[in-house]
């Protein structure tokens, strides 16, 4: 796994292996990126389930001003502090935070703290049914700024349902996985 782009390019993301994880493949990440690149500049992001930190440091790499990372295994924490060392070096503690909690937590968190993203990664592990939850939440919660985006990654079609604040904004296909693009009205 690696950067595919950005300031960052071409630099070694570990933790592909993590046990629960299933990180973002890269002609995947590719195209993803490419939708939402236009998004990134100055951004203020959350990597919610982040897993390895993939996504978070694509966009870092791609000019986001910050990154959340949260995730709420120990394993999962210890990658992602060491990727973040590792890939953005000096800049680590100016341009992310890594918070060890479930995403219910992580959420109520960031309501109470009066913050919102730009762009929040929903990547939760398959076989779970935490995305309508989690997108009730970030609705409810009012977590996205004017003109943010929601991407959530997944296995199966499975969901949908309307929101108050967030519309499905694009959707595309990759052999068995879906993304799904939401937008703030």
């Amino acid at each position: 796994m690696r950067v595919i782009s950005g300031k960052y390019k071409g630099r070694n993301i570990k933790g592909y292996n993590i046990n629960g994880t299933r990180p973002t493949q890269d002609r995947v990440k590719e195209s993803l990126f490419s939708m939402i690149q236009t998004y990134l500049n100055e951004s203020i992001c959350l990597d919610l389930f982040a897993g390895s930190g993939n996504l978070g440091i694509e966009s870092l790499s791609n000019n986001a001003s910050f990154c959340y990372f949260v995730d709420n295994s120990n394993k999962a924490i210890n990658i992602i502090n060491e990727n973040l060392l590792t890939i953005c070096q000096n800049d680590k503690d100016k341009i992310s935070k890594v918070l060890k909690l479930d995403y219910k937590s992580a959420l109520i968190n960031f309501k109470e703290n009066n913050i919102k993203f730009n762009i929040i990664f929903i990547d939760p592990p398959y076989k779970t049914n935490y995305i309508l939850d989690i997108l009730e939440y970030i609705d409810k919660f009012n977590l996205l700024m004017e003109n943010g985006l929601i991407v959530v990654e997944y296995e199966t079609d499975n969901f949908t349902k309307d929101f108050s604040n967030i519309i499905e904004y694009k959707s595309k296909k990759y052999g068995y996985k879906f993304i799904k693009i939401y937008k703030r009205k």
